[in-house]
């Protein structure tokens, strides 16, 4: 009986600091968001209902973010207070170990974590896809351009006469970059122009009606068609593409826009993860074979004699026309058909690697995140109980320092499983791993160093014992301190 009412009294002093920082820290992130995109709202002749369509669908995704800062921030809060207040001696001194506190609060988490899986899974993604079409509406009523990732999307200039094709794999929508461009340009009769370029920004005019592409780090493929063999390639540090009145001739597209990865719920972005590793190998199959088919067109030998490469015969003539190779290659145009097709082939495998680990990042994040509510639960109670006269500046520094170098861990844990650094199922946990480590070891030591109101109320306090005790001298007594 007495433990169902401890219990319930460790809920009921949380639930109130849990939902006013969860209101405050929502609001913040809130209002933040809206002054990042106010530029893109303001001055278009939106209507209300418009404006508050995107401030609920901005929520979610705040709420992403506030909801683990809100359990930490809750965690300290209450039991700084109980500390304060002598709870937790009177608690120690009726018998109830302070570790044992920590049931109720590891319960709260796991329901807070479940939650979050829930959201993560099914209500964040919805509404982040939601969002990004909103922008995408309110950005073409400017308007601007609903580019898609990995596809060909065809821009039309002027009157329509003119004909871009551009592809991107990735494009971010946000800061308007794209990396992995390719251009094609067939509108002169005398010429047929490629541009590939590593990166680039997207940027309109003042009146929103041309299209402006800077690009970095890439080359131009020209074929000249008035005259026979007409080639050449220029490579290009920095160069601007002008699309002239592209914004006029875009209609609203009906259905939306493709998802990305912070737009799919945990079974689909499996679903996808898998079919790019599908994909991968059956690209990867087909360059080896056409790399071998190439080395044996080049060496002259039939496609069914695999073993007879391994002859001493023929092992000295490979080595001869080997010697002649890049002659031969240079002059004979199926190799480098060949060739061009196999580098063509390892870009667009290095491009779905990539994708395949944005997906696997994507769910190790979500699933981290969530968990983060029961790692927050479980170091928070001894730091408050470390420091019981903090009050609400420890509260307020605390949960904001942990949760900023948590947060900092994730997201370069994020890039570097995006760049193939390390493997996404390490970085995005080891976040989680190291402050449960730590939270379990202090749990350990709650009984042992357990502070009132009269004790352990931060460093402050600990500086200011020692000053006093070198003004006073040794010969002054020392109190004994009951810890309950």
């Amino acid at each position: 009986m007495r433990t169902g009412v401890l219990a319930r009294y460790l809920i009921r002093v949380h639930i109130g600091p849990f939902l006013f920082s969860l209101s405050a820290i929502t609001g913040l992130i809130v209002v933040n968001s809206v002054a990042q995109r106010v530029d893109a709202l303001v001055g278009k002749g939106l209507p209300w209902r418009v404006l508050g369509e995107f401030v609920w669908l901005s929520l979610p995704h705040t709420i992403a973010l506030s909801l683990p800062m809100s359990v930490l921030v809750a965690v300290l809060y209450a039991f700084s207070q109980l500390a304060t207040a002598n709870e937790i001696t009177a608690m120690a001194a009726g018998g109830v170990r302070p570790a044992r506190l920590m049931f109720p609060v590891l319960g709260l988490g796991v329901i807070a974590a479940s939650v979050m899986f829930y959201f993560n899974d099914t209500v964040l993604p919805e509404s982040n896809h939601r969002l990004k079409n909103l922008l995408l509406d309110i950005g073409r009523k400017s308007p601007t351009l609903d580019l898609r990732e990995q596809v060909v999307n065809e821009l039309r200039a002027g009157t329509g006469v003119e004909t871009y094709f551009l592809t991107a794999d990735r494009i971010d929508h946000q800061t308007n970059r794209l990396d992995n461009i390719t251009i094609f340009d067939a509108n002169d009769a005398t010429s047929q122009r490629t541009t590939y370029a590593a990166h680039g920004d997207m940027a309109f005019d003042s009146a929103r009606t041309d299209l402006f592409l800077t690009l970095y780090d890439g080359f131009v493929h020209e074929v000249q068609r008035d005259r026979e063999g007409g080639f050449q390639r220029v490579y290009f540090d920095r160069q601007i593409v002008p699309i002239r009145d592209v914004g006029n001739q875009l209609e609203r597209r009906v259905g939306g826009s493709d998802r990305s990865d912070r737009e799919m719920g945990f079974e689909l972005l499996a679903e996808n993860a898998r079919a790019r590793e599908a994909q991968l190998d059956s690209m990867l199959a087909d360059n080896r074979a056409r790399m071998l088919e190439a080395v044996r067109f080049a060496l002259d030998q039939p496609l069914e004699s695999d073993s007879a490469l391994a002859t001493p015969t023929r092992s000295r003539t490979a080595g001869a026309r080997m010697r002649d190779a890049p002659s031969y290659l240079s002059m004979d145009p199926t190799t480098q058909q060949l060739v061009t097709g196999t580098r063509s082939r390892a870009v667009r495998a290095a491009a779905l690697q990539q994708s395949v680990n944005r997906f696997e990042v994507e769910i190790h994040k979500k699933l981290a995140i969530a968990i983060a509510c029961i790692v927050f639960t479980l170091l928070g109670p001894p730091l408050a109980l470390r420091f019981p006269r903090g009050g609400v500046g420890f509260v307020v520094t605390g949960s904001a320092i942990i949760f900023f170098v948590y947060w900092v861990g994730l997201l370069v844990g994020e890039a570097a499983a995006d760049r193939r650094i390390a493997d996404p199922a390490v970085t995005m946990w080891l976040g989680n791993v190291i402050m449960a480590t730590i939270g379990v070891v202090l749990v350990s030591r709650m009984g042992r160093s357990t502070g009132n109101s009269r004790g352990g109320g931060g460093p402050g306090e600990w500086v200011a014992r020692v000053v006093g005790k070198v003004t006073r001298g040794a010969s002054t007594p020392r109190v004994a301190e009951s810890t309950g």
